[in-house]
């Protein structure tokens, strides 16, 4: 079985506009089109099960839109296989904020994602505290981008290790995501400060830029049954990262985990 626990898609009719939109302000490429028909793509060419969508909102008016589309998915793949699983989108400066996460409880999602960096607001911010201490309340996942965004590099780093350790340890939420292995390009901070500490870590993105040694140092710190198999995509391929996990000479069991899993056990799937 595989899980990817980080995609991300939109409505057929932005999707190849914010696609492009995204790729040039990060200066990378895309592996699909950003549609759900080119996640299912995409699994099917990884042997992926079951997809996680994170949407994000880069502002508050968007909640309504945004989680309408969120629920389409879900309405559509909940008896399909394989099948996509979205999150509910949320920004800190949303108004009635333990209203709306009550809402996204009450409508069946299982967790939220929010991006510091989208958002223009530091991670330990008092909106975003309400969100992780509502979540904690309601049993919700919470993923949030973590370390560098290649979009914002001339911009400063929202949710760093040093500042997710303090929102760790401040909210206590034991279904609290930190992607992007718990900081993009700031691997030697996650294995000082993060690896140990009850948290998960998702490995969107970051595989192909992390060498087997470190991976290996952190999942062995920080424990196997709290990192999630993840790709980003549309921002990386499903089989490549499939491929370069097996490149890291992991034992089966310690696989089995990651790639589905502690997924698994988190979305209680």
């Amino acid at each position: 079985m595989l899980v990817d626990f980080h995609t991300h898609i939109f409505p057929d009719k932005i999707a190849r506009k914010t696609i492009d939109f995204l790729a040039e302000k990060a200066s990378i490429g895309a592996f699909s089109d950003g549609t759900a028909s080119g996640l299912l793509t995409e699994m099917a060419r990884a042997g992926a099960d079951v997809s996680v969508t994170l949407p994000v909102l880069t502002n508050p008016a968007q909640f309504d839109s945004v989680n309408r589309f969120a629920s389409e998915i879900n309405t559509r793949f909940a008896n399909e296989a394989p099948r996509l699983i979205s999150f509910a989108g949320i920004h800190p400066a949303c108004e009635e904020i333990e209203k709306k996460m009550a809402w996204i409880r009450e409508n069946g999602f299982l967790g939220v994602k929010i991006h510091p960096d989208y958002q223009g607001t530091f991670i330990t911010d008092e909106g975003y505290l309400k969100i992780l201490h509502c979540a904690k309340e309601y049993d919700l996942i919470v993923v949030t981008h973590a370390g560098v965004d290649a979009g914002y590099r001339d911009m400063p780093v929202r949710c760093p290790p040093k500042l997710a350790l303090q929102v760790i340890r401040q909210v206590n939420h034991g279904k609290f995501v930190l992607a992007h292995l718990g900081g993009s390009e700031m691997s030697e901070q996650v294995l000082d400060l993060l690896a140990g500490e009850d948290v998960y870590l998702d490995t969107a993105y970051v595989l192909r830029y992390t060498s087997g040694e470190t991976f290996r140092a952190i999942v062995q710190k920080h424990g196997a049954d709290r990192i999630l198999f993840a790709s980003d995509s549309p921002w990386s391929g499903i089989r490549e990262d499939v491929a370069l996990l097996h490149s890291f000479e992991l034992d089966k069991t310690t696989e089995d985990k990651i790639l589905f899993g502690n997924a698994r056990r988190l979305l209680g799937i």
